[in-house]
This record gives structure tokens, sequence and C-alpha cells, in this order.
């Protein structure tokens, strides 16, 4: 597809007092040339932390400069994100288009041009008369020129959410329930608004729809409490958000302690006939709720639990070396890169100066959930399509690394007017890892000794979290000096619940009174590009994942509607 040009491309300069003006076809035609005159004098690699630098994430000022590029288009009609309507042109996502590798290992390797640095932007287009979902490729950078699509356009309804439409769905939900304020008064002691501090909130699950095209969305309504993903009411709604124009979007279906209603108003009239099975959820203690992280009990053992337990300490201080995005530490080399998308990215990965692995990058968590009422055994989530590397917030020294760790921002642009710094988004540090590296106690078989040999056990961890709504992954990258590489993801925060019902029993555990633990799978994708040995022995591997699930009587695809390619086409 053709590139769309701020500029005409300047004239060519030969010597003083000459001028020539070339077109595109001429210019390729005479770089082509200097290209084969010069390709037997290569120039040198360059130097490391130059060449990391080649896939560092784009800087507050080039993330602007993207932004102000495609705001001037005035073909592209685009507005703000914050606020306004759903028909409107705007921004959703700026990141770094990691340059092809073939470019970039002529660059590392030989010498030859360095690559032109690119982003990669996504628009939604729903002001347009066939609403869409594009992306493209805008560079060169620091200043942009020209942007052109790196693909056909996406349908408008398999767009991830963003926060206008959030807003948008609480404000129709609050709308849709008004009918069932004294229910929900009566069950949960909670109230619509006005509600002071005992407000509701919700969690919505993906897929939005069971075929393409649909966009309508199963909520669990939940208390406003610390924890609040283990405070379900009991009631989940359907609601279609299909239209733009939130005036359209309707309930379709509502489900409360295991039966089924059309419409909230007959939910309404049922429980003032006494003809709804009511649970009535005890009142909250102010400061004992079970779903908090305050520390309460004492161990039968040991010491208390107000006390700090071991800490790392770095007796001859830093023993990593950090410059940009590079790293090094114990033979190895690499750089890395905090994708917006997806996550934590590492490129160019050596080991004593020989590559061994071209890329080694997070690309998708899912996780599959069953349960027997209607939000959760249709929920599977996709969590690149709530750009899960952006989801990096602060990490806290002396809990989720060591307060003696390097501590790194990143900035990203996502679902916003603009770049928002993410402090402490990574870390970096040094772990004992408490066994020896390699050890020998070499007996005399006499209760003696010829010799011992032992090596210390320690490794670098490079670090980010995800917080996907109530997950929280922790992502590690772990380098050991024997030459062994080792990633690592942790699951921790809160579990994705549902309300109690007997039913529920053959798909959980009932964890709390009222709270049922479903049973759910988490899936974890990475991309390896190995290279040991060279590039022609590598073998990149990227899984791809079909799911079918049998919501009737026939067996239906099911629609992913909450993201986009992992990897986008046109790369370079």
């Amino acid at each position: 597809m053709a590139e769309h040009h701020h500029h005409p491309a300047p004239p060519l300069h030969l010597s003083s007092g000459t001028r020539v003006e070339m077109r595109p076809a001429s210019v390729a035609l005479v770089a082509a040339v200097l290209g084969l005159l010069l390709g037997a004098a290569s120039a040198p690699p360059p130097p490391p932390h130059k060449a990391a630098s080649l896939f560092s994430d784009l800087t507050p000022a080039e993330l602007k400069a993207v932004q102000s590029f495609l705001m001037s288009r005035p073909e592209l009609g685009l507005q703000p994100n914050q606020g306004g309507t759903l028909q409107k042109n705007c921004l959703y996502l700026v990141e770094l288009l990691a340059p092809r590798k073939a470019q970039a290992l002529s660059y590392l390797d030989s010498g030859g041009p360095r690559p032109r640095r690119r982003a990669r932007a996504v628009v939604f287009f729903g002001a347009e008369a066939n609403p869409n979902i594009t992306e493209y490729i805008v560079g060169p950078l620091p200043t942009p020129t020209f942007y052109r699509s790196s693909g056909p356009p996406l349908g408008y309804t398999s767009r991830p959410m963003n926060h206008l439409e959030y807003h948008l769905l609480y404000t129709s939900m609050q709308r849709a329930l008004a009918p069932l304020e004294a229910f929900l008064q009566d069950i949960s002691g909670f109230r619509l608004e006005p509600c002071g501090d005992r407000c509701f909130t919700f969690t919505d699950v993906a897929p939005r729809g069971l075929g393409p095209g649909e966009r309508r969305t199963w909520i669990i309504l939940q208390r406003f409490v610390e924890g609040f993903f283990l405070h379900p009411v009991g009631l989940e709604l359907l609601i279609d958000h299909k239209p733009l124009d939130p005036e359209f979007w309707r309930v379709q279906k509502l489900w409360y302690n295991g039966q089924y209603f059309d419409t909230p108003e007959e939910l309404a009239d049922r429980y003032a006939q006494g003809l709804v099975e009511v649970v009535r959820l005890p009142e909250h203690p102010q400061h004992s709720l079970f779903s908090t992280f305050v520390p309460r009990g004492n161990f039968t053992t040991g010491p208390p639990t107000d006390t700090h337990g071991a800490k790392i300490c770095e007796t001859s201080g830093h023993q990593y070396f950090v410059r940009g995005n590079r790293l090094e530490y114990s033979g190895w080399s690499l750089a890395f890169r905090l994708r917006s998308s997806t996550g934590l990215q590492l490129f160019d990965i050596r080991f004593n100066g020989e590559r061994v692995a071209y890329e080694l990058s997070v690309q998708e968590a899912v996780a599959f959930y069953g349960g027997s009422s209607p939000a959760t055994m249709q929920t599977k989530y996709i969590d690149v399509g709530y750009a899960m590397g952006s989801l990096t917030h602060e990490l806290a020294p002396g809990i989720d690394c060591p307060e003696v760790a390097t501590f790194l921002d990143a900035h990203h642009m996502h679902d916003a007017d603009g770049p928002v710094r993410y402090p402490r988004a990574i870390c970096i540090f040094e772990l004992p890892t408490g066994v020896p590296l390699r050890r020998h106690f070499d007996s005399n078989f006499q209760g003696g000794s010829n010799f011992y040999a032992g090596l210390e056990g320690h490794a670098l961890v490079l670090r980010t979290t995800s917080t996907v709504y109530n997950y929280d992954y922790i992502w590690d990258v772990m380098l050991f000096p024997n030459g062994v590489l080792e990633t690592k993801v942790h699951a921790t925060g809160y579990v994705h619940a549902s309300f109690y019902t007997p039913e529920g029993l053959r798909y959980g555990t009932r964890i709390h009174t009222h709270v049922l633990g479903n049973l759910h799978t988490h899936l974890i994708h990475y991309k390896v590009d190995m290279d040991v040995g060279g590039m022609f022995q590598s073998h990149p591997a990227v899984f791809g994942l079909d799911l079918w699930v049998p919501p009737g009587p026939g067996w239906t695809r099911l629609a992913n509607s909450s993201s986009w390619p992992r990897e986008s086409p046109g790369q370079g």
C-alpha cells in the first residue's frame, strides 16, 4: 500500500552549487548502486550501547512526535481519546515497531546501515461509514514523514475496550439496574448511585460474544470494597453494547443465584411477589474484611508476623552493568524493552560474545474458566487484548524487588492523550540461589577429604509485572553464570471468583461463605528465536491457539473479540 508522506523527499546535494531534484525511483536506484560500491568495505559493528538502542522503547519525545504527526493528518480525522463519544476516530496505541531481523543483523554484525526507527500505531475509526481498527507503520523517527497501513482493517466490534467504553458501560449498567434498586439493597446492603461508601462495581468477562460481529458482555456485579473480586452479590447481566450510541444498549439476560430472567423488570416483579430465592449477604465489618491485605492472625511457632524476613545485601556493589536498555552480567549481554502490547522483550542475547538467541519475548497469557453461572462458563481471557505490557505498575522496593535492585521507569501511550510515565516498571537485581552452582567433597574414605571445592550460586533477575485486572503476573528472566537462561512467571493477585451456588461446586471450590473459586487453566506463550551456531540454525517458534466451546446444541468456534495479532504484519 502506498505510504502517506507529510513532505516530499528533499533534493540531493552533490557538491557546492550543484542541486539535483530526484524522483523516488531515481533515489532508490542511486542508493542501490552506492550500496554495491560500498558493500566491499563494510563498517565495523556498532558499539554495544548503540547496538542495544536499536531495540529501545520509544522515548516520550518520540511518542509525542508520532501522536502529533498523525493528529495533524486531516484525512485521519483523529480526536482526543478522553471524553466524547464512541463515534470518533482516535489513536489507541503507539509503540516501537522492531526492525526486521535481517536488517538488524546486517547492522549489528556487518556494519550495515542502521535500520530506520519506526512506530506501530493502532487507530480506532469509529466515525467512518464502516467503522474499523487499522494498524499503521509510522516513521522515520524522531521526525515522522510517512505512515502506511500494515495490513487490512479489522472489524470494529473486535476492538479492545478503552476507558471511555468502560465508563459508558458502567453508566448504562446503573441505568439498567434502576428497577432493581430495592432488590439490590435488600440482598447486599449496597446501593446504586448516589451510594456514598456502599457502591457497586463490576467485573466484565471476555470474549464479548460467541460469533463474529457480536459485542455483548456478561457482567458480574460486586460490592466495591477492598478485594471486590471476592465480593459478588449473585447478580450477573448480559449487556449488548454493539451500537456506538449507548442509548441503544440493552440488557439481554440476567442471572441471579442460579435463576435466569429476561429483563430487570421481570426480576423486580418476581422479587416483589416473593418468587425469587434470595440470599442476603452479611454486613461488612469495617476493619476486618477477609479480602484485604491487612495481616491478621499469628503463627503458632516462629517470629511474630510483623517482622521482616531475610534481605539481600550486595557487599561488593552491583555485579552487573546497565546502560540504557543494554544489560551485561557474568558473560551475558542483551538488549531489553517493555513492549506496551505484550510485555518484556529481549533481543541480541549473547553469552561470552556469541549470540545464542535473537529474540526472547512474552507473547500472550490466556486463562480458561469453568463455572455454572453464565459469566464464568464463558470466561476465556486473552490478556494481550488488554495491552498487557502497559499494565506495568510501580514495583515496591523490599517486596516486589530487593531494596538494592536497580529500578527503571517505562513510558507507554495506550488509551491516553500523551505518553504516561510508569515509575519503577522494571527492576534488576542479583539473587543468591541458596544452592551452590557446583560443589564437590572429595572423600579420602577415612573420615577426611582430599579437597572440597564449591562455587557460589547466584543469578541476575530482570523483572516486571502485569496487573491484568484481578491477576498480577510477575515476569522474570534469570541469567546464570554457567550459561543457563531461565524464564519464570508467577501468578498472584486475586482469583476470578463467582457467587457460590451448590451447582457451582462441580466447577470450583468454596473459598468463603458466598464465594466460589472457579477452576481455570493458564497458558503462557513465549517466542524464542534461537541463533545457536548462527542464524541459519535458527528455529523460531510462535504457537497459535484455537478454542472450541459447545454453547448449545452444536459446536461453535469461539471468536476472540478482545485482542489483535501478536506480531504485526509487515514489520521492518
